[in-house]
C-alpha cells in the first residue's frame, strides 16, 4: 500500500510540474501585459507537434529539436503575438474586450493551423524530453519559478515589470519601455507554454483540440494564485495533481462509482470551477464588446441576399444537403450569443454546453431514457429539452451578476468545461444515443424547411429584444452598466433573463443539430467550440443577427468544402486583426466603400427635424411649406445643429423652464404611474404667473399626497483597509433646497455620494428616504423610489439615440409618464435634429445635457449631481444653474458635489465642507465660502 501511494504521488508530481509551468507562464504574461493568454494551450500543442516533427519525422537529435522548439520557435511566437496582435491593442488603450477576443482568436488560429498541418488524428509517439523520473520535471518547475521570482524581485527588469503592471501609462512617462517589458513577458510566457506541451506530450495523446483544452483547464492554478503569486501557483498545481492521482485508487461500488471516477479524472476541472465561481474574481474590468459608436442599420438588400442563399440548398441533393442542414441549426446557436453578448453585453465562453445539453436532453427524451419522464415524439422532446435547459442558463447568469470582464469569462468557460467533462464525457449518460427526425420530415429537404422555420422564429425573438423598453434597457446595460442601474434598470434581473434566453436558443439549436445528424456527438459541443463560436460572432457582428447567419454558413461551409481546420483558422485570423480593425471587418469594409463613394453616409438614419415635420404636415394639408426649412438630417447635420445651439442654450432652457415642474413629476393636466407604489399620481402644477421674473415656482402638492421626502444619512462609516473614507458622516438633503458638498481631494466626497446613490454600501450607518431605510437597497431600486443621479464621468448609452437615452430614464424611473421625455428634451434644448442622432460622437456638453435630461425624465424627488458642470461652457453653466434652481423651487431635493466654487456659491442653499472623511462645517454658501474653500483639481478625488 505504501508503495502504491508513493508511485501515485510520483505520477501526480509529473502532471503537477507541467501544470505549475502553465501557471507560471500565465501569471508572468498577465503581470507584464494584463492579458490572460487563452492561447497558452494552443502554443503548447504547436510546440509539442513541432518537436515530434523534428525528431520523429525528420530524424533530428532530440537535443537539437528541443533547442529549436523551446529556445527559438516558442519565444518567437510570443514576440510575434506581442508585436502584431497585442501591441496595436495597447496603442488603442488596452481595451480588455478586444484583448480577450484577440487572445481567443490566437487560440483558434493556432488550433486551426495545427489541424491543417498535422490532421485531426491523435498521435501517441511524442518524444520524451526528460526521463520518466518526476523529480527532474519537478526540479525544472521549481527552478523556473525561483528564477522568475528572483528576476522580478531583485533586478531592474523586475522593477520595470512591477511599474508597468501598476500603471502602464505612468511607467511610460517615467522612461520605461513598456513595449520591451511586454515583449519579454510574451516571450517567456510562450517559452513556458512550449515547455508544458513538450512535458505533457509523452503522457497524453497529441490532439489539436484535446491537448489545448487540457492545458487551459490548468488556468485554475493561476486563478487560485490571484494571477500574482508564483509560490501559490506551484503549490496548488502540485497539490491538485497529487490528489487527482491518489483518487484513482478508490473504486466504490453503486451509484457513486461513476461520479467519483469523473471527479478523480478531472480534479483540475473541479479546481477551475471553484477558482472561477467561488473565489473572488480577478480582472473585473469590463471586457465586453461594448460598441463605441451607434449600430449601423443593416441594409435591406443584405437580408434579401441572405434569404436567397439560405434557399439555395433546397436544390441540393445527397451529401451536400446533408451538410447544409447543419447551417440553420448552428445559426440558431450563434443567435444565442447575439442575445447574451451582442444585446446584453455579457461574455459567454460556455455556450456550447447549453447547445450540447439541448441535444443530449432531446435524445434522452426521445429514447425514453430521461429520468421520471416517458419517451416523447421528436418535436415534443425538442420542446421539453429547451424548457429544461433554459433555467440552467442561471449557471452562467448568476455569476454574471457579480462578475465582469475576465472574471466572467473564466466563470462561463469553467461552466462549459465542467458540463463537457462531467456530462458529455460520461458513457453512462451518452452512449448509444440516436435521434430520429419528426414524422414526415425524415428527408433532408423536408427537415431543412423545418429548420428554416425555426430559424425565422429565433430571428424574430432576437429582433424583439432590440425593440421597445426591453431593447433599450439591454442596450443601456451593454453600453454602461452603472449608468443603466442609475437610470432604474434592474440590471441583475436583465442579465439573468439574457442568459436564460440565450440558453434556450442554444438548446434549440443543439437539438436541431442532433436531429440533423441523427445522433448526439459530444465532440460537436466541446468547450473549444465555445471559444470558436464566441470569436466568430464577435468579429462578424455581435449585435447583428445577420452576422450570426454569416458565421454559421462560414464555419460549416469552409470545413465541408475544404480541409478541416480552415474555418477555425479564418476566424482566428479575423479575431487577431481586432487591433487593426477595432470595429470589425464589416465596419471596415463599409467605411472603405463610403470613402470611395461621395455623398452622405449610407449607414446613417435620415430623419426630419421637428420644423421639417411640421412643414410636411402643412404640405399634406395643402399649405405651401416654407422653402427655407430643413428636411432630412444625418448624424453630421445633427452635430452641426448641436454646436450651433450651444451659444443659445440658455435661451432654450429658459423658454422651457415653464415646464420644469412637469419634468419633476408635476404638470397641468398630466398624470403618471408611480412605480414605487403602483398608483396613479397627479403630475399637475401651476404655471408661473405672468410677469414673474423667476423661471418656476413652488409645486402645488396634490390633495391627499405626502410631501416630498428628504434624504438623510446618519453615522456613515466606510473603510478601505486602514484608510477611513467616511468617518461618521451625518447629512440632510431637504426638499426644495440645493445642498452642496465641497472639500479637497481625498476628503470623501465621492464615497459619500456613492453611498447615497447605492453604488457603495457603508460599513455602518444608515441612509433613509423619508421614513424608509434604504441603506441596503441597490442603485436601481433607489432610482425607482425617486433618487436620480448623474456621474462625474459621463454615463450615456452611445448606441442609443439622444431621445432613447432620455426614454430609458422615463421608462425605468419613479413615475412612468410618457410625456416626460418630450418635456426633458425641450428643457435641455435637445428637441431638434439632435434628438434622433446617436449619442456616440456628440460633444461633451451635449452629452452632459443628455445625462441630466435622462435623470429628470424619471420624475425624481431627490437629485444627486456629481460634477454637473464638467464639460459645459459658461453659457451652459448659467443655464444649468437656472434649471437646477427651478427644480429646487418646485420641491426637488438636490445634492451637488462640485469643484466650481462660483457655481456652488450661486446655486447652493447650504454648503457642507468635508475633510478626512468628515463634515467639518456646514452653513449658508455666503458664510462657508467666504473665504473660499481651497480646492484642488478634480483628478484623484
Amino acid at each position: 500500500m505504501a508503495s502504491l501511494t508513493y508511485d501515485l504521488t510520483l505520477a501526480g508530481l509529473s502532471v503537477g510540474s507541467a501544470a505549475a509551468l502553465t501557471g507560471i507562464g500565465l501569471i508572468v504574461t498577465y503581470r507584464a501585459t494584463g492579458v490572460l493568454n487563452f492561447a497558452h494551450g494552443a502554443i503548447a500543442v504547436v510546440c509539442a507537434y513541432l518537436l515530434r516533427q523534428f525528431t520523429v519525422e525528420w530524424g533530428w537529435p532530440l537535443w537539437a529539436g528541443a533547442v529549436v522548439t523551446l529556445l527559438v520557435v516558442a519565444p518567437s511566437i510570443g514576440l510575434v503575438l506581442e508585436r502584431f496582435v497585442f501591441r496595436p491593442l495597447a496603442v488603442l488603450g488596452g481595451d480588455p474586450a478586444r484583448t480577450l477576443v484577440a487572445s481567443i482568436g490566437v487560440f483558434v488560429l493556432l488550433v486551426g493551423g495545427t489541424t491543417l498541418l498535422w490532421g485531426q488524428g491523435a498521435r501517441d509517439d511524442a518524444p520524451t524530453l526528460f526521463s520518466a523520473d518526476p523529480w527532474g520535471q519537478l526540479a525544472v518547475a521549481v527552478t523556473v519559478a525561483a528564477a522568475v521570482g528572483a528576476v522580478t524581485r531583485w533586478t531592474r527588469f523586475g522593477r520595470e515589470l512591477r511599474a508597468v503592471v501598476d500603471d502602464r501609462s505612468l511607467a511610460v512617462l517615467g522612461g520605461i519601455d513598456a513595449d520591451r517589458v511586454a515583449a519579454a513577458g510574451w516571450a517567456f510566457g510562450s517559452f513556458t507554454a512550449g515547455l508544458t506541451g513538450v512535458l505533457l506530450a509523452p503522457y497524453v495523446r497529441l490532439d489539436p483540440y484535446g491537448m489545448p483544452l487540457l492545458v487551459m483547464e490548468v488556468v485554475a492554478v493561476a486563478v487560485a494564485a490571484r494571477m500574482r503569486s508564483l509560490p501559490v501557483a506551484v503549490l496548488v498545481a502540485l497539490g491538485v495533481a497529487v490528489a487527482q492521482s491518489q483518487l484513482t485508487r478508490l473504486h466504490p461500488s453503486g451509484w457513486a462509482e461513476p461520479l467519483l471516477q469523473a471527479v478523480g479524472a478531472n480534479l483540475f476541472v473541479v479546481a477551475l470551477l471553484v477558482a472561477a465561481l467561488v473565489l473572488p474574481g480577478v480582472g473585473n474590468r469590463d471586457a465586453l464588446p461594448r460598441p463605441a459608436t451607434a449600430r449601423v442599420r443593416t441594409p435591406g438588400g443584405a437580408w434579401i441576399v441572405a434569404l436567397l442563399l439560405f434557399l439555395i440548398p433546397l436544390g441540393f441533393a445527397g451529401p451536400d444537403l446533408h451538410t447544409a442542414v447543419q447551417v440553420p441549426a448552428l445559426g440558431v446557436i450563434l443567435l444565442s450569443l447575439v442575445v447574451v453578448t451582442g444585446r446584453g453585453g455579457q461574455i459567454s465562453l460556455g455556450q456550447a454546453a447549453y447547445a450540447g445539453l439541448g441535444a443530449l436532453f432531446t435524445a434522452l427524451l426521445a429514447a425514453g431514457r430521461f429520468p421520471f419522464l416517458p419517451g416523447l415524439p421528436a418535436p415534443a422532446a425538442l420542446l421539453v429539452a429547451v424548457l429544461l435547459v433554459a433555467p440552467l442558463g442561471l449557471l452562467t447568469g448568476w455569476p454574471a451578476i457579480s462578475r465582469r470582464g475576465l472574471a466572467l469569462a473564466l466563470a462561463t468557460f469553467a461552466v462549459g468545461v465542467g458540463v463537457s467533462r462531467f456530462v458529455f464525457a460520461q458513457p453512462y449518460a451518452t452512449s448509444g444515443l440516436t435521434l430520429s427526425r419528426p414524422p414526415g420530415l425524415e428527408g433532408d429537404r423536408a427537415y431543412y424547411v423545418l429548420e428554416l422555420g425555426l430559424l425565422c422564429l429565433a430571428l424574430l425573438a432576437t429582433h424583439a429584444l432590440r425593440r421597445g423598453r426591453t431593447g433599450r434597457a439591454l442596450a443601456a446595460v451593454r453600453d454602461h452598466e452603472s449608468g443603466a442601474s442609475a437610470a432604474g434598470v434592474r440590471v441583475p434581473a436583465l442579465k439573468l433573463a439574457a442568459f436564460v434566453t440565450g440558453a434556450a436558443l442554444a438548446a434549440l439549436g443543439g437539438g436541431m443539430l442532433a436531429m440533423g445528424v441523427h445522433a448526439f456527438d459530444p465532440a460537436a459541443y466541446d468547450p473549444v467550440r465555445s471559444l470558436l463560436w464566441f470569436a466568430a460572432i464577435v468579429v462578424l457582428g455581435a449585435d447583428n443577427s445577420l452576422g450570426a447567419l454569416a458565421a454559421a454558413a462560414l464555419l460549416v461551409g469552409l470545413d465541408a468544402g475544404t480541409e478541416a481546420g480552415v474555418a477555425t483558422a479564418v476566424i482566428g485570423v479575423l479575431a487577431t486583426l481586432v487591433g487593426r480593425f477595432p470595429d470589425g471587418p464589416y465596419e471596415a469594409v463599409r467605411r472603405g466603400l463610403t470613402r470611395l463613394r461621395p455623398g452622405p453616409d449610407p449607414g446613417e438614419r435620415r430623419e426630419l427635424t421637428r420644423t421639417g415635420a411640421r412643414a410636411r404636415e402643412r404640405v399634406r394639408a395643402g399649405a405651401r411649406a416654407d422653402a427655407g426649412r430643413r428636411g432630412p438630417v444625418s448624424r453630421t447635420a445633427a452635430r452641426a445643429e448641436t454646436d450651433a445651439r450651444t451659444s443659445t442654450v440658455s435661451e432654450a432652457m429658459a423658454d422651457a423652464s415653464a415646464d420644469t415642474s412637469s419634468t419633476t413629476g408635476t404638470g397641468t393636466g398630466s398624470t403618471g404611474t408611480d412605480v414605487s407604489t403602483g398608483t396613479d399620481v397627479d403630475t399637475s402644477t401651476s404655471r408661473p404667473p405672468e410677469g414673474r421674473a423667476g423661471p418656476a415656482q413652488a409645486a402645488r402638492t396634490p390633495i391627499g399626497a405626502a410631501p416630498p421626502p428628504s434624504l438623510r444619512a446618519r453615522g456613515l462609516r466606510l473603510r478601505y483597509g486602514e484608510f477611513a473614507a467616511l468617518d461618521g458622516v451625518d447629512l440632510d438633503v431637504l426638499p426644495g433646497r440645493v445642498s452642496a458638498v465641497v472639500g479637497p481631494n481625498g476628503a470623501g466626497k465621492s464615497t459619500l455620494f456613492h453611498c447615497l446613490a447605492g453604488t457603495l454600501r457603508p460599513d455602518t450607518g444608515q441612509v433613509r428616504l423619508g421614513g424608509r431605510d434604504i441603506t441596503r437597497l441597490p442603485a436601481h431600486t433607489r432610482t425607482r423610489l425617486g433618487i436620480a443621479r448623474t456621474f462625474q464621468q459621463l454615463a450615456v448609452f452611445p448606441s442609443l439615440s439622444v431621445a432613447d437615452n432620455v426614454r430609458v430614464g422615463a421608462e425605468q424611473g419613479r413615475i412612468a409618464d410618457p410625456g416626460s421625455v418630450e418635456r426633458a428634451l425641450r428643457l435641455f434644448g435637445l428637441d431638434g435634429a439632435v434628438r434622433t442622432a446617436p449619442a456616440a460622437g456628440l460633444p461633451t456638453g451635449t452629452l452632459r445635457r443628455v445625462e441630466l435630461a435622462r435623470a429628470l425624465a424619471g420624475s425624481p424627488r431627490v437629485l444627486l449631481l456629481d460634477e454637473p458642470a464638467a464639460g459645459l461652457d459658461s453659457a451652459e453653466v448659467t443655464a444649468l444653474a437656472r434649471v437646477l434652481r427651478a427644480l429646487a423651487d418646485d420641491g426637488t431635493a438636490l445634492l451637488v458635489v462640485e469643484h466650481d466654487v462660483d457655481l456652488v456659491a450661486e446655486l447652493a442653499d447650504v454648503v457642507h465642507v468635508m475633510a478626512a472623511g468628515r463634515i467639518v462645517t456646514s452653513g449658508p454658501a455666503d458664510r462657508v465660502l467666504d473665504p473660499p474653500v481651497p480646492l484642488t483639481p478634480e483628478a484623484g478625488r
